[in-house]
């Protein structure tokens, strides 16, 4: 058999009383003070606080009445508010963790997935955008200037063409390996209209439209003395369509893309084509020039200067 060494519990009434005498105690600073101060402060205090219950005909022992002498004393059933510090500040934003919790929630995971796009999507696609250019410029751009090459060389008619197609594409490719890829870029672009060029087939006739000129002249400001003469003209494709050219303004040094230009003649060719239109309206013999398949220029069937106008 065994002997509990724990001690008897306390009654609840006088803890109950222990704690109302505390809290008597606490409210009546002028008397604690004044009989904690003295030589038998605490036989005095009981004495006070016995009168004090038994004016409220609550009977309290001697025993709980020191009992809350000594709790008063010992600073018990006195609530003590804690100190500041980063514990305390862990301690209340957890309690208040219902408010912030949902904001702190969302901004992590709107942060966790812009972090995985980050890594996971834009990233590696930046990496392949790269690996594609540098494929392209190191093996791609290159490619493509062989093959227009290729297709100027056994299209063409004329050496002057895979001459011209020879350094466009050297120039090109000494671009590419240099990391230049607009100068690659540019090299490609030039082949293709090149290419193009040598396709092209059209007659260029006299412009012969009611309301349209078919010729002019002017006086040169570089010469005032001298005069000179144009016709008016377009290229006409084999299905009838006019094409736009590209054509160099000699006035101004541009070149513009046009459908209608003015080609320098001499006078008598001026002339010729003046008087075919005065006869009876209609321009006869309208045809001044043909480019045929496989060729870069115009081959004319009048004699011209070269020289021509966008703009009159």
């Amino acid at each position: 058999m065994t002997t509990s060494t724990h001690e008897p519990a306390v009654p609840l009434d006088d803890v109950m009383l222990a704690m109302d005498v505390v809290d008597t105690l606490r409210h009546s600073d002028n008397l604690v003070t004044r009989e904690l101060d003295a030589d038998a402060r605490e036989k005095q205090l009981i004495d006070k606080l016995r009168d004090i219950y038994a004016q409220q005909g609550i009977n309290v022992s001697d025993e709980v009445l020191r009992e809350g002498v000594s709790a008063l004393a010992e600073s018990r059933f006195v609530y003590t508010p804690p100190k500041g510090g980063f514990g305390l500040a862990l301690a209340r934003l957890y309690v208040r963790r219902r408010k912030w919790g949902p904001l702190v929630i969302g901004l992590v995971l709107a942060l966790t997935i812009g972090l995985a796009g980050y890594f996971f999507a834009y990233l590696p696609y930046q990496h392949a955008q790269s690996d594609a250019a540098r494929i392209e410029l190191a093996q791609g751009l290159p490619a493509q200037m062989d093959s227009l090459y290729n297709t100027i060389y056994n299209e063409t008619k004329v050496q002057v063409a895979v001459t011209q197609a020879e350094e466009i594409r050297k120039r090109g490719k000494i671009a590419a390996s240099e990391g230049d890829r607009p100068g690659a870029e540019k090299a490609v672009a030039d082949l293709t209209a090149l290419r193009d060029r040598i396709r092209q087939e059209y007659v260029l006739q006299v412009v012969n439209q009611p309301g349209e000129k078919s010729g002019f002249w002017t006086f040169p400001e570089v010469n005032t003395e001298a005069t000179n003469y144009y016709i008016v003209v377009q290229a006409v494709a084999p299905d009838g369509k006019a094409l736009t050219l590209p054509i160099k303004n000699e006035e101004n040094g541009q070149t513009e893309d046009v459908s209608r230009f003015a080609l320098r003649v001499p006078q008598s060719v001026y002339d010729a084509v003046a008087e075919d239109k005065r006869d009876d309206g209609i321009i006869e013999h309208n045809v001044v020039g043909v480019k045929q398949y496989g060729f870069l220029d115009v081959d004319y069937v009048v004699p011209t200067s070269g020289g021509m106008l966008t703009r009159w």
